[in-house]
């Protein structure tokens, strides 16, 4: 298997853990607000689902060889959105708080799986080489999948460990 396909592995195995562990919860449980800034699994759930739309957009730019055409909520409620995670998460969090867990849900999976498909489409060749976009600024697009995974991660083994240890 070549790179770009044990990248794609890993995500896809991520997004199965994540249905897992939605499956062995209630909705109580995925609703109730229990973590740091009083936020809920579905809370994070949503935050995950904004960050994938910022990197969505990227693997997009990659897939049509242009610049990113980032959210409209993104760089239009406050400059410097991309270096102000505390700020960006706070608007995630007003923009998704109220909507329903089967809302957020069908987003963040809609979104993984739209996600998932751009790295299938990317030529390897154009996944793996830094140089090939400038505005990742030396970073390749295999990079934008690789934190997306990481990002998930983080958060899957926290909660996780949470529910291990009965606090959820």
């Amino acid at each position: 298997m070549n790179m770009k396909g044990h990248i794609l592995s890993a995500l896809k195995e991520q997004f199965e853990s994540w249905n897992q562990l939605f499956g062995s919860m209630s909705e109580e449980q995925i609703i109730t607000p229990q973590f740091d800034l009083n936020w809920s699994i579905k809370d994070v759930v949503a935050h995950l689902w904004g960050w994938q739309q910022i990197s969505s957009a990227r693997m997009e730019a990659g897939l049509y060889d242009r610049e990113p055409e980032f959210p409209t909520w993104a760089v239009e409620l406050h400059s410097g959105w991309e270096e102000n995670a505390d700020q960006t998460n706070a608007i995630i969090y007003k923009a998704n708080h109220l909507l329903p867990w089967s809302k957020v849900y069908l987003n963040w999976r809609d979104g993984f799986l739209h996600f998932l498909e751009l790295g299938e489409r990317i030529p390897e060749r154009d996944l793996l080489d830094a140089n090939r976009f400038s505005w990742l600024n030396g970073k390749s697009l295999a990079h934008i999948l690789l934190t997306s995974y990481d990002h998930h991660q983080e958060h899957l083994e926290k909660l996780t460990s949470l529910q291990k240890n009965g606090k959820i």
